[in-house]
């Protein structure tokens, strides 16, 4: 296996940072590999805000789920979808004057662009986590940064057609860890050649036999399967209610 594949195969989230700040020169060669990352039409649209501030660290801890190991991180990136600044940059070209010269529809940012900058500062987010990880720097994807849009919104100063869609949290491994990998779902229930398969009762079962091997009947929900179980933890949970209210607020925002 080449040292890629390692990196790979081999990443984890780590939650859990050694008490060492990141080096300036391993931030600069995340950074340039986010930037690395592929990009709509090249036109990057997204933003990276790189926090040290530990009173803001802190904040985003509470913010984001009260998930107290967000505190502990040296460093968190932010990465958002931005099409505030092409905006921006096509009326600083009078492109509703150009629009007008030519007969052309003139709009603002359509729901397809929003599509397209969401996908992008997602991937620039994982060249960033892969970048830290072959530098021994671990991370832990944060989709709560979605949550509570408004307090974001001031803290971070973004505009109408700037939305927070992910965050890493980054520290460096403590000495010693061992990692374990989590397992994941087979191949055969996840890779389908050529067209969409939906999946059977049976399917499900032995999709999910990995897990629900170790499935507790006396669990906190009170839930007969792990799908129960999955449901009570995620889908219909306060934080998951939080988001849906918060992104339905970004889209009204969007759609100004």
């Amino acid at each position: 296996m080449n040292e890629t594949l390692n990196v790979l195969n081999n990443r984890i989230s780590l939650r859990r940072y050694k008490d060492k700040p990141i080096s300036e020169d391993h931030l600069e060669q995340i950074l340039y590999s986010t930037m690395r990352a592929p990009t709509a039409g090249n036109m990057m649209l997204y933003t990276v805000l790189v926090i040290k501030d530990q009173e803001k660290i802190e904040k985003l801890s509470k913010s984001c789920d009260n998930q107290p190991f967000i505190a502990k991180a040296p460093l968190v990136l932010i990465f958002l979808a931005d099409m505030q600044r092409w905006t921006d940059y096509l009326q600083h070209c009078d492109i509703k004057k150009f629009c007008k010269e030519k007969e052309m529809e003139y709009h603002g940012p359509t729901n397809g662009d929003l599509f397209l900058s969401i996908s992008d500062a997602l991937i620039a987010a994982q060249n960033a986590v892969i970048a830290a990880e072959s530098l021994n720097i671990g991370s832990c994807y944060i989709g709560d940064i979605m949550e509570n849009y408004e307090i974001h919104k001031e803290m971070l100063n973004l505009p109408d057609k700037v939305f927070p869609i992910g965050m890493l949290t980054l520290g460096y491994y403590p000495d010693g860890m061992d990692k374990t990998t989590k397992p994941r779902f087979g191949k055969e229930y996840i890779v389908f050649e050529e067209e969409y398969k939906r999946l059977s009762g049976e399917d499900f079962d032995n999709m999910f036999q990995h897990i629900s091997k170790n499935f507790n009947p006396n669990n906190a929900f009170d839930a007969k399967n792990i799908g129960q179980i999955a449901y009570s933890r995620k889908f219909g949970s306060d934080f998951a209610k939080e988001m849906e209210r918060s992104v339905n607020i970004m889209i009204k925002h969007w759609n100004k």
